[in-house]
């Protein structure tokens, strides 16, 4: 019994590093196609933003989560249920504002730099911005405009990896003519 157990805990550190290694070469490859770090940027978060509007569905079929009631809500659920199911770590919530529209996600571990250093030459380059972008694309498919930036990197020589969010607005739902 205990065989299975270390397959199963094999296989899934197998495709942490799988997709970790994957990642890493899809950034590098962005690096070759695009002139600055601002472009690779821009793509990762536009890539991002694509896999989280469609990644929203799957996360609400298999979690079961009903609508959040208010941001802070919505905070726990995405550290305490998404990053777990998706990424297998759960950051911490932290720093709010006074007025309760902004909030740090805290990365004491992320999964998306094991095996990576940055080079000196791209030292604007935002590694794991795709994670802004997944985040601001699934949130908007729940009628939540957010603001999504990394405002702390271990791989810039912080402590943390630290995504800072923030609420713009609820989006309306624009019902065709005649369904109201």
């Amino acid at each position: 019994m205990s065989r299975q157990s270390n397959r199963t805990t094999d296989s899934k550190k197998m495709n942490s590093e799988l997709f970790t290694l994957t990642y890493g070469a899809l950034v590098t490859q962005l690096c070759k196609d695009y002139e600055n770090d601002e472009e690779v940027n821009k793509q990762l978060d536009k890539m991002g933003y694509n896999i989280g509007v469609r990644l929203i569905e799957d996360f609400l079929a298999r979690s079961t989560i009903g609508r959040c009631q208010d941001f802070r809500e919505t905070a726990d659920v995405i550290a305490k249920v998404a990053f777990k199911m998706y990424l297998g770590i759960t950051p911490s919530v932290t720093n709010w504002s006074p007025a309760g529209d902004e909030f740090s996600l805290i990365l004491e571990n992320n999964p998306l730099v094991d095996f990576v250093e940055l080079p000196d030459n791209h030292n604007t380059l935002i590694y794991s911005n795709l994670l802004c972008g997944v985040l601001r694309g699934a949130l908007e498919m729940v009628q939540m405009a957010v603001d999504v930036r990394f405002a702390q990197d271990t791989l810039r020589g912080d402590n943390v990896t630290e995504i800072r969010m923030k609420f713009i607005k609820r989006i309306e739902e624009n019902l065709p003519a005649g369904d109201e």
